[in-house]
């Protein structure tokens, strides 16, 4: 929750676009870390199922598959906002958000 909270404040306070992008990455982990722990099971084994031995204490797999496929649509999102990012350096020559409107008025 605290490392949400950090995310999240960045990506509202700051006006570099670059940090703003980084706050996005560090809420993305947050979310990462949630699932992941929502998954864990003190004592659990691996979710192979033999015969005679009891399913119950083993390990939910879906959190994890869930986290694989998030983790690659985090890094694409991620490459998607830095080349906007670099466009917006081409189009306004700075990365600060205040600076361009200031420019643009």
């Amino acid at each position: 929750m605290v490392l949400f909270c950090i995310g999240f404040y960045t990506l509202i306070i700051q006006s570099n676009l670059i940090k703003k992008i980084i706050g996005l990455v560090v809420m993305q982990v947050a979310v990462f870390f949630f699932l992941v722990s929502v998954g864990y099971l003190d004592e659990g084994t691996a979710p192979i199922v033999i015969p005679g031995v009891d399913p119950s204490p083993m390990v939910n797999p879906l959190p994890q598959a869930m986290i694989l496929t998030a983790i690659v649509i985090a890094v694409s999102t991620t490459a998607l906002f830095l080349s906007l990012a670099l466009k917006f350096y081409n189009h306004y020559g700075t990365l600060d958000m205040d600076k361009a409107k200031e420019d643009k008025r």
